[in-house]
């Protein structure tokens, strides 16, 4: 399938807690298009797998649950979102169960050709600002706009941490640390497609700015573009 390059695309990529699904959800909402995080696929698969039962550690037993399912994908909102098997997973995604596993999951090869495919599709419901580690690299590479954010380590730990004491009602900060940097090290050495700087993407490195500020400053950029076309 093609890459949709009519479309407006915008590829915002960055490792785990680097303000990225934050970033593109206030983004595409002052855009007024659609938000994507392709992450919630791979979450997705994740939630099924244990649900099922499946060791996400054996790619072929996940291989086989995923080519099993049924996806189903809707807009609400102006916010991507899936049915598997005619279950909405949402309310799960972001569980520990999941958030601890998803790294396995998205390692697989065949796992990351089939969310490749199905992100892809996405652009045929319109412009779109899409988020994840691999977007500006794989998914979309002729994106109209691509963005690489990134924060120091520590800033990562602190807000992981701050987002599960909001979520979760605990979280201990060396643990989120230790699990950031098991995230790291699995998305930057996977031997398909790892996190990487897209080839053209402008890196911002959001620490210690506002959430405010590195919306304002990707909107002002598309906007801009806007006009001149």
């Amino acid at each position: 399938m093609s890459n949709n390059t009519a479309k407006m695309i915008v590829a915002i990529d960055g490792p785990s807690a680097s303000g990225k699904s934050t970033v593109s959800r206030e983004a595409a909402k002052n855009l007024k298009i659609m938000y994507v995080d392709s992450g919630a696929l791979y979450r997705g698969m994740t939630w099924k797998a244990v649900r099922e039962g499946v060791d996400v550690k054996d790619a072929e037993a996940v291989i086989g649950l995923m080519n099993e399912t049924n996806w189903d994908f809707f807009i609400e909102d102006l916010v991507l979102k899936f049915t598997i098997d005619d279950e909405d997973p949402t309310d799960h995604l972001r569980s520990e169960p999941v958030r601890e596993r998803v790294a396995d999951i998205a390692v697989i090869p065949e796992v990351r050709v089939f969310m490749v495919d199905r992100l892809r599709e996405t652009a045929d419901f319109g412009d779109l600002v899409m988020e994840g580690r691999d977007i500006g690299s794989v998914v979309f590479p002729d994106a109209t706009f691509k963005y690489y954010l990134d924060a120091d380590p520590e800033e990562r730990a602190r807000r992981r941490h701050k987002e599960l004491l909001a979520t979760e009602g605990k979280g201990d900060v060396e643990q989120v640390m230790s699990s950031l940097k098991r995230r790291d090290t699995i998305d930057s050495t996977r031997k398909t497609a790892p996190l990487q700087i897209p080839l053209g993407a402008k890196v911002i490195n959001t620490t210690g700015m506002t959430i405010e500020e590195v919306v304002d400053q990707i909107v002002d950029e598309v906007d801009a573009y806007r006009t001149r076309v």
